[in-house]
């Protein structure tokens, strides 16, 4: 369905390989209600008998900004306010009884929101029934006089028919009969009152063309779909005051056709409209509804009524009902009543209403799913998988939307404004569903036996009464014979009469018999004729059955050319596969190699690329040394020299003042000869000292030390010779973790050795704490963890301070580096937002220009 003016129309894209005439679009028809009160406002206008208009109301241009909006939608028929329940009978679902009574199948669902007609269109009121009792009542007008005797047909557990005789039947009936609660509803008893005026149905309806020569049996069920569960409403539950039993849900099975049924479903055998409605009221008294907000009586789960017809031909005589399963012709109506969507802000629905709301608009959502895949399907050549499965609803009906009979749905909406959204979307889903087509139900094979056996049996077994009658007949068209009686001797009247009667009488017989034989000759010529002319027939259609033959025995021998051409081809397509999938493994394992090789020298590049980079690094780490070392002994040379040029000029100023200061004054020690000294010290390069005290380790102390620990030391590991070692007192060593080990400790430290970056290792203590599980085992829990690095000096030495005078006992000044003043620890607990990388290291003394 498309909207005449907001919309247009696509291009159908037909699929290849695809006969568009068998199949048919899905009849979507639309049916408006009246209002409730005539000063409501109308959001809904009809405009023809195929055409609808939505309009923006007055309270929703308000919250949308004003913005007004006319949509139209079409559908195949639309039925206004005034319509009658007969009108829209005879229009939608007068053709699918039809097609019911010649064994087609069929479906008619009502969809729309809650409070919108969907229950009174499908069951009707007093005095004025809807689609059920009028479709029940037009099947009984057209097979009345043709019905099985019942149990003559009786119904399994596979979705089939079994036939009983005539006596099996009779035994049966007795039996049910016999049974103090009958299931099954006798015609024989009053109407319910309470319905009584729903079945009455004025309009007499009857199907054309049944077939005479075949028995009838009717089958009704009632089903309801509630929370996604499936409920038999027909059930018999033997009622249990202390404890009663909940209903049980039902199953969905496919029979050996690939028809979706519900297991176990009751199934009972109607004879009249009055049995079979009285069959859906009582389970419609257990259906689920409930007061809502916006409505009453609200439908709370979809409701499935099945009419299934059963027809068997009759025998050859046609006296009994032919005693072969494979003729029995099984067509089914389903009359769905869906429940209705709704808003839960609007019902105002908690507790088991939202959750039946819930499950009510999952279903709805899925039945739009399964149509819009359908139509993609169809359009644009798709082959996507349908989701009937997500849903009973869908799930039970796919068969109907896979070709096995016609389907029909009636759009009820509600054209007050209060429904405008729900009748918008309402309106969406019946455009998606009217373009969805559906292959066209395959007519019903034919049994083969001669026409007009019922009738003709009657004929043959009625009274021996038709050959007089016809003697009669003939014998009335003679002239009736005079009084016989003769009264007196002298009587010369009576005995002329009756000569003269009798003479006429034989005059025309005379000419009967002549006439008789003249039609008998003209008989025997027509036959000579109509012989000769079968003869010529028969030779007629001899030569053509011999010329079909040899076309046939042509067409043989080619299909057999073909078969064994395409027998070679599929053995070359087989031989190409295996090379195929011979090759493709090739290809496979040399692509997995040159991935390999290609891993491989990546690696060795980025190794060769890393090792570059560190020489490179040490390089120049070496370069700059050396040229310090360079410097720092050229200075040192130079201030040396210095000395040595300031020694030489003291010398000669001491040998001055000798030479000129006269003999009697002793001469002093020039003053600046302790700083010379202590300059000439100062230009003594210093040396290490060789025989150094060693240095004793020291071990840092764990801040759980009072804890018994489990430490784990791989074998792999290397031993370092830092002065920052970890010692824990009381711990467990071991080279592999160990349940015993676990279980007699607290605390866990994993000892792990990795290659930095810069090529020296660094050690990591893992620690956590051990708990024991549920099933008697030990866990651990890690929670911080403490990184050990050593680092290689790559400074210049310098003096700690340059000017701090030298110690006056003459010992050398102490050297210091940043490098090489101890190895750093870090420890960092787990969840720390430095990171597992940080690492604190101590700040180097700036040097003095």
């Amino acid at each position: 369905m498309k909207p005449a003016r907001t919309k247009t129309p696509r291009k159908l894209l037909v699929k290849k390989g695809s006969q568009t005439s068998l199949k048919d679009p899905v009849g979507v028809y639309c049916r408006v209600r009246p209002l409730s009160l005539p000063d409501q406002e109308c959001c809904i206008e009809v405009i023809n008998n195929t055409t609808v208009q939505l309009h923006t109301p007055e309270g929703y241009r308000l919250n949308r900004n004003g913005d007004y909006k006319e949509t139209q939608y079409s559908f195949k028929q639309v039925f206004g306010i005034h319509t009658t329940q007969k009108e829209l009978f005879d229009v939608v679902a007068n053709p699918l009884v039809d097609d019911l009574i010649h064994g087609k199948n069929g479906l008619l669902f009502t969809y729309g929101v809650t409070g919108s007609g969907k229950t009174h269109t499908m069951t009707g009121s007093p005095g004025e029934g809807g689609l059920l009792p009028r479709c029940l009542d037009m099947i009984f007008n057209s097979i009345g006089s043709f019905q099985a005797k019942r149990y003559v047909f009786k119904s399994n557990d596979r979705n089939s028919m079994d036939i009983q005789c005539e006596v099996d039947a009779l035994l049966e009936r007795q039996k049910r009969e016999a049974m103090p609660n009958p299931k099954t509803p006798s015609s024989k008893r009053q109407v319910d009152p309470e319905f009584a005026d729903m079945i009455n149905v004025q309009d007499f309806c009857k199907a054309e063309e049944v077939d005479e020569d075949s028995v009838y049996g009717v089958f009704v069920s009632y089903i309801e779909i509630y929370n996604n569960y499936i409920y038999d409403l027909l059930e018999e539950v033997p009622f249990d005051p202390i404890k009663p039993k909940p209903p049980q849900s039902k199953l969905l099975r496919e029979d050996k056709n690939h028809n979706m049924y519900v297991a176990g479903c009751t199934e009972v055998e109607v004879k009249s409209t009055e049995e079979a409605f009285e069959v859906f009221w009582r389970g419609q008294k257990k259906r689920r509804i409930a007061n809502t907000h916006l409505n009453r009586e609200s439908s709370r789960s979809h409701s499935v009524f099945n009419i299934k017809l059963v027809q068997a031909p009759l025998d050859a005589d046609g006296d009994n009902v032919l005693q072969e399963k494979e003729q029995i012709t099984i067509s089914q109506l389903s009359l769905v009543d869906l429940a209705g969507s709704e808003r839960t802000n609007r019902t105002k629905a908690e507790g088991n209403r939202l959750r039946e709301a819930g499950n009510i608009n999952q279903s709805l959502m899925t039945l739009r799913t399964c149509m819009e895949v359908l139509r993609e399907n169809q359009m644009y050549g798709t082959n996507k998988m349908v989701p009937y499965r997500d849903s009973k609803l869908t799930h039970l009906f796919k068969n109907y939307f896979d070709g096995e009979g016609k389907v029909r749905m009636i759009v009820c909406v509600n054209p007050k404004a209060e429904d405008y959204e729900e009748s918008l979307q309402v309106m969406r889903f019946a455009e998606v569903t009217q373009e969805v087509e559906v292959a066209r139900p395959v007519d019903k094979a034919i049994c083969g036996l001669t026409p007009g056996r019922r009738y003709r049996n009657q004929v043959r077994g009625g009274p021996v009464g038709d050959e007089p009658l016809v003697t009669e007949v003939v014998l009335q068209s003679f002239p009736p014979l005079p009084s016989c009686e003769l009264l007196d001797i002298n009587d010369e009247q009576t005995l002329p009469r009756l000569i003269e009667a009798l003479e006429k009488r034989h005059h025309l017989r005379q000419r009967m018999i002549e006439e008789f034989h003249r039609q008998s000759i003209t008989f025997k010529a027509l036959l000579q004729e109509f012989d000769s002319a079968v003869l010529n027939k028969e030779s007629h259609i001899q030569g053509k059955l011999n010329e079909k033959e040899k076309v046939i025995s042509g067409q043989k021998l080619e299909i057999e050319r073909l078969e064994k051409r395409n027998k070679t081809l599929e053995y070359k397509i087989e031989i190409l596969e295996k090379t195929t999938t011979i090759y493709e493994e090739d290809k496979r394992t040399l692509q997995q190699e040159l991935e390999t090789q290609n891993q491989k020298l990546q690696r060795q590049f980025s190794d060769k690329r890393r090792l570059e980079a560190r020489l490179q690094g040490m390089v120049t780490e070496t370069t700059m040394k050396w040229e310090k070392e360079c410097e720092r002994r050229v200075a040192a040379k130079q201030l040396e020299m210095q000395n040595k040029l300031w020694v030489k000029d003291e010398k000669l100023k001491q040998l001055k003042a000798i030479v000129t200061e006269p003999k009697g004054e002793k001469p002093e020690r020039p003053s600046r000869e302790r700083d010379r000294e202590k300059g000439t010290q100062r230009a003594v390069s210093p040396s290490p000292v060789p025989n150094a005290p060693p240095i004793r380790l020291r071990h840092r102390r764990s801040r759980s030390a009072g804890d018994r620990w489990v430490d784990h030391k791989p074998a792999s590991n290397v031993q370092t010779e830092t002065v920052m070692q970890p010692h824990v007192p009381h711990a467990i060593t071991v080279s592999v973790a160990n349940e015993k080990a676990l279980a007699k400790c607290e605390k866990y430290m994993l000892t792990h050795q990795e290659l930095a970056s810069d090529g020296e290792i660094e050690t990591k203590l893992i620690k956590g704490d051990v708990y024991k599980t549920r099933g008697g085992g030990q866990s651990v829990q890690f929670t911080d963890i403490e990184t050990l690095k050593q680092e290689s000096p790559t400074g210049r030495k310098r003096r700690s301070s340059t000017a701090a005078p030298a110690p006056p006992d003459g010992t050398e000044s102490e050297w210091t580096d940043v490098e090489t003043r101890c190895s750093v620890a870090v420890e960092m607990r787990a969840g720390s937002q430095l990171g597992p990388g940080y690492q604190h290291h101590a700040q180097p003394k700036r040097k003095k220009p």
